[in-house]
């Protein structure tokens, strides 16, 4: 493993939230000053591709990267834009029985305002 992508490594795995490519390349470059933004990027798609990390797609958002690579669905705070993992056990049993079809996947997003966000503006 280069040094640079054990540094992006580490970033993600530090890192309790689901961090932007930009992100984790602005954490990287105070430790290595060097560090291009194509080489974050270039390396958190060879992370997605190996199953290290887990990519969040978010419709007009930058992609997150997840360190649990295991699949999971996300909630988002629609003001701040917050990413936190969503337990959806039982669901893909459940879509096949409603719908009767054999479901292979599913794409869930759940959007929402969170404690933080709600509670400065008093809702």
């Amino acid at each position: 493993m280069t040094k640079q992508r054990q540094l992006i490594h580490d970033i993600i795995y530090k890192s309790c939230d689901h961090l932007t490519a930009e992100s984790i390349h602005k954490l990287a470059q105070k430790k290595m000053p060097s560090i291009a933004v194509g080489t974050v990027y270039r390396n958190l798609g060879l992370m997605c591709d190996s199953g290290e990390i887990m990519r969040v797609t978010v419709a007009g958002e930058p992609d997150r990267f997840d360190k649990n690579p295991i699949y999971h669905d996300h909630i988002i705070c629609d003001t701040c834009g917050a990413v936190s993992d969503i337990s959806t056990d039982g669901l893909m049993d459940v879509l096949c029985e409603k719908t009767g079809l054999p479901v292979d996947s599913y794409d869930l997003t759940v959007h929402y305002i969170c404690d933080k966000c709600r509670n400065s503006k008093n809702i």
